[in-house]
């Protein structure tokens, strides 16, 4: 298998690989073009958005600058789907979030993981976990949300959470870490 083949299909990969690198640049050169544009090109950004992201469920999405993101295809983003500034996401693995969605400020998800022991950490190897965020989801601003985690549908995050655990559909959840403090 290729590196980026471990690294889709969730296992360790070598992170420096010249596939892999040259994949994060030119990524980064779109961003820096889709960042770039004024906000009234809208056309613009919905043609760069489409290019970037492995699938978008219609034309009604925003993604206010900036935008970051590693890879882009392996993101997913429902009918009406909404991020507001600073959205960041390291998909190193698949990030699917449905309709309806609203992504607050300083939103952060991150499929990267990395070792804990500093030797295995420096070799650069890492893995990935994907990401999976329901329908009808609000995500509050400055929210983390960590590797592997899946939020259900109609789930209402509280800003400054960090999302370490599943969360269950209807209901609503804050801090840190996480948790569930609703059942709708």
């Amino acid at each position: 298998m290729t590196e980026k083949e471990k690294m889709l299909a969730g296992e360790v990969y070598d992170a420096t690989d010249p596939e892999l690198l040259c994949e994060l640049a030119e990524t980064r050169e779109r961003i820096h073009d889709y960042n770039a544009l004024r906000p009234s090109e809208t056309e613009k950004m919905r043609a760069i958005l489409k290019g970037l992201l492995g699938g978008i469920g219609d034309d009604g999405i925003i993604i206010n600058q900036p935008f970051r993101c590693d890879y882009g295809k392996q993101i997913c983003v429902g009918k009406r789907f909404f991020a507001n500034f600073n959205f960041t996401v390291l998909d190193e693995a698949r990030v699917t979030i449905g309709d309806d969605c609203f992504i607050g400020p300083n939103v952060s998800i991150y499929t990267a993981c990395h070792s804990t022991d500093p030797v295995e950490r420096n070799t650069r190897q890492e893995w990935a976990r994907p990401v999976t965020i329901g329908n009808n989801v609000w995500i509050g601003g400055s929210v983390t949300i960590l590797p592997g985690v899946t939020i259900g549908d109609n789930v209402s995050i509280g800003a400054g959470s960090v999302v370490v655990h599943d969360i269950p559909s209807n209901t609503v959840a804050v801090g840190n870490p996480c948790k569930v403090i609703k059942t709708l």
